[in-house]
């Protein structure tokens, strides 16, 4: 049976790097501004204008902090979600698994039943196992037959339901 791909998360990867980025980047001034203000106050003495200045920096090191607790739950909430998309894969592999042992699918019918579950058409099933679009298109039938429906959306239907009518996870006690 084909192996389900892992979750991505790109988009959320590349804007936690982003906000990562400019956290830094921030760091890099506040650094830079609270070691001026020092040296102008170590120079010239506590002016309003260098009293201004460390305030300034002091706020800005204030939104590198916020900013890194942010990155850390945009990094935490990532993990989480593949996690649980991970147990979600797991148990329509299972869920899969399961039905084509109870319909007694040959390993070539589980195959084809699963990249028509993932939407692929015969000639890309066909193309991807090595064998003619007749052949997919008797396996497919076979499985529909076994399946007890006579389209790929039944198929689908068959595994949506049994999703649904449980819970994937437990919820929080």
């Amino acid at each position: 049976m084909a192996q389900p791909r892992p979750a991505r998360t790109a988009s959320g990867d590349r804007l936690a790097r982003a906000v990562s980025f400019v956290v830094a980047l921030q760091a890099v001034a506040a650094v830079f501004f609270i070691v001026d203000a020092a040296a102008d106050i170590r120079e010239t003495g506590p002016s309003p204008h260098v009293v201004v200045e460390a305030i300034i920096a002091a706020a800005l090191l204030g939104g590198v902090v916020v900013g890194a607790l942010q990155v850390r739950r945009m990094w935490t909430e990532g993990r989480r979600r593949q996690a649980a998309l991970a147990v979600a894969a797991g148990a329509l592999s299972e869920v899969a698994a399961q039905k084509f042992r109870d319909w007694k699918l040959t390993p070539a019918e589980a195959d084809v039943a699963i990249f028509a579950l993932k939407g692929l058409e015969v000639a890309e099933i066909a193309a991807l196992r090595g064998s003619a679009a007749g052949t997919v298109r008797a396996q497919l039938t076979r499985v529909y037959e076994k399946a007890g429906v006579n389209s790929r959306a039944g198929l689908a239907t068959l595994f949506l339901e049994d999703l649904m009518a449980e819970p994937l996870v437990p919820p929080p006690t």
